[in-house]
């Protein structure tokens, strides 16, 4: 199990159009994923505000990548936080696409 920066549990989840992240049990961020010919594009990521400076948008990027890779997609990163976190993390370079 992953905890944030308090030391809160968090869970990630896939869903048809996006990755959650829950802080127990409370949902508290996304990042919205559309799959199109082998690449999964993140248009756009939100923590709520009340979450922010917890280090939520890093554990759910970096979940949503390696799920993404496991599914053998790359990855557009259209959102500048999912860009950002791919700038950061150097071993998801091999799977990102120019946006």
């Amino acid at each position: 199990m992953t905890t944030d920066k308090t030391g809160a549990p968090t869970t990630v989840e896939k869903l048809a159009d996006r990755f959650t992240i829950s802080v127990d049990g409370q949902l508290a961020g996304f990042t919205e994923i559309v799959d199109r010919d082998g690449q999964r594009v993140f248009p756009h990521t939100e923590v709520d505000e009340a979450f922010q400076g917890r280090g939520l948008a890093t554990i759910l990027i970096g979940e949503a990548l390696q799920q993404t890779r496991s599914a053998g997609l790359r990855v557009v990163p259209v959102c500048s936080m999912v860009a950002g976190y791919i700038d950061k993390h150097p071993e998801f370079a091999d799977i990102a696409d120019p946006a």
